[in-house]
């Protein structure tokens, strides 16, 4: 099948979907330019970083906990090199749907925060926000657009502990808010299940995709390359997120 005629059919779940769940990943972002960690165009490929652990080392909680200024020094690194990127059309479409459809939840693995700059309301963060920052010690939370002033590690202006940014680091658990909105969101019945942009490698990003095929709604992944759910989705759309999103929305609006 086209990636044309793919995007069509993508136009037509959307067209008999009311609600709709959407998962997305590194592949949405990556098209406002974000480096990953690793892979093409990613930050340390293939390599440890300068202190002689891997990037998922450095910025795991075990490290944090006996030497927060390395990872402190890697999400400077990740912070600065995102600085001047913002989110994209896909972003946009996915925000602008919320008009649309009677409901849309996106959970997102990113923690860029583009969704809500782009304007959906109905977002859960399952691995946390880079630019909102809180105390280890006492209740301050604060949102930074970026590190530029930071001194790091940075202390907490209220009690002088540290301050981390409010997400998973590697061999942390997620947030209980975070899965409590995704537990909640479980009970609702959606229409369609839209995959976008992440290689589904934790069980939790594949499982919203998984309990819906099996209850007969509509899957749909939007990601060039193959992954775990690639065989199971009802529609595989092998291209960019924002080419799949423009098309299909380009062809909603058309006919309504």
């Amino acid at each position: 099948m086209t990636v044309q005629k793919s995007i069509q059919e993508f136009a037509s779940v959307l067209a008999d979907a009311k609600n709709v769940f959407v998962v997305t990943g590194a592949g949405l972002s990556a098209e406002s330019g974000l480096p990953t960690y690793r892979g093409v165009g990613g930050l340390y490929n293939n390599c440890d970083t300068d202190d002689g652990m891997p990037i998922e080392q450095a910025l795991s909680g075990p490290v944090f906990q006996t030497q927060p200024e390395i990872t402190w020094k890697y999400l400077a690194e990740i912070e600065a090199a995102a600085r001047d990127k913002t989110f994209n059309r896909g972003h946009q479409i996915l925000a602008e749907m919320e008009l649309f459809f009677d409901s849309i939840w996106i959970m997102t693995q990113n923690v860029d925060g583009f969704h809500s700059s782009a304007g959906s309301n109905q977002v859960i963060e399952i691995h946390g926000n880079l630019h909102r920052m809180k105390c280890t010690a006492c209740d301050y939370v604060k949102h930074y657009d970026d590190y530029a002033n930071f001194q790091l590690p940075p202390i907490c202006p209220d009690c002088d502990s540290g301050v981390r940014p409010d997400i998973v680091l590697f061999e942390e658990m997620l947030p209980s808010a975070a899965i409590e909105q995704l537990q909640a969101c479980a009970s609702m019945s959606f229409d369609a299940v839209i995959s976008i942009g992440t290689s589904s490698n934790f069980p939790y990003i594949i499982q919203p995709v998984l309990m819906a095929s099996q209850l007969g709604v509509p899957t749909v992944e939007i990601n060039p390359g193959q992954t775990e759910l690639s065989h199971v989705v009802d529609l595989h759309i092998q291209t960019g997120a924002v080419e799949a999103l423009e098309g299909a929305w380009t062809i909603l609006q058309s006919t309504n």
